[in-house]
């Protein structure tokens, strides 16, 4: 029997929509892999050092290809700027978060932060390097970072009232003063372990961080500080016998 043409038609429309999301996945992978390699291409050039060409060339691509998915180079740096965001609030912010309210997640956000930074001592953290290249420029991109660091400053500043609130900090506790001289171990330690290569500079930053904690802190704070940070201990139990099933009844 010949097919007749409306089948064919009706075939071909309940095509398109898996075709199109087909090609939507397809672009967005792209722009992933593009995005991917535009990170570390700003982390080891900064933000400035980003280009469709130099881009192109790291993912093998056209440069119509690249410039496709970002229409200029500003809505290139932007978008690295919100990826940039998305992963430092996904492993610092979202993993403190679950900690108990009070010091222990006020830590747990400091220690991710730093941890983060000491990993990122060989490539540069893009917040610190883009502030330095934005400091005095300004446009969409100044004002993308500017908005994110804040947003991060922000989550700090709930953290240190929560604190507070709970009896962990002093109430007569100046928050604008704690975040700034934590920002400011921060960007020492990026400073000495990038630049001079100390060795201990992460020590030293966790240390500042301690004795910040040493006047700030009320007695159940620094209490609750010591009970998070104890390791805990699990005693090995005896494992339960299972009844063993009478095959005879079933």
């Amino acid at each position: 029997m010949p097919v007749q043409a409306s089948h064919i038609k009706q075939a071909a429309s309940a095509l398109k929509p898996t075709r199109g999301l087909r090609s939507l996945q397809k672009g967005l992978q792209t722009r992933a892999i593009i995005l991917d390699a535009a990170l570390g291409l700003a982390a080891q050039m900064g933000l400035e050092g980003l280009s469709i060409g130099a881009l192109a060339d790291v993912t093998n691509m056209s440069k119509s290809g690249v410039f496709a998915h970002f229409g200029s180079r500003e809505e290139l740096q932007i978008a690295v700027l919100t990826e940039y965001h998305a992963r430092f609030e996904e492993e610092v912010f979202f993993g403190a978060v679950r900690t108990t309210r009070g010091l222990p997640r006020f830590r747990a956000l400091y220690e991710r932060w730093l941890r983060r930074v000491s990993v990122e001592i060989d490539s540069g953290c893009i917040y610190i390097s883009g502030a330095v290249e934005f400091d005095d420029r300004p446009g969409p991109v100044r004002d993308a970072l500017v908005a994110m660091v804040k947003a991060w400053q922000l989550a700090l500043h709930k953290a240190v009232g929560l604190a507070q609130q709970v009896g962990h900090l002093r109430a007569d506790a100046d928050v604008e003063q704690i975040l700034f001289e934590l920002h400011g171990l921060i960007l020492s330690l990026h400073h000495d372990a990038r630049f001079l290569r100390n060795p201990v500079a992460l020590k030293h930053a966790q240390a500042g961080f301690d004795r910040c904690l040493q006047y700030y802190a009320t007695p159940a704070g620094l209490a609750a500080d010591a009970l998070a940070r104890k390791p805990v201990t699990v005693t090995a139990r005896k494992r339960p016998t299972s009844p063993r099933i009478d095959r005879s009844k079933t």
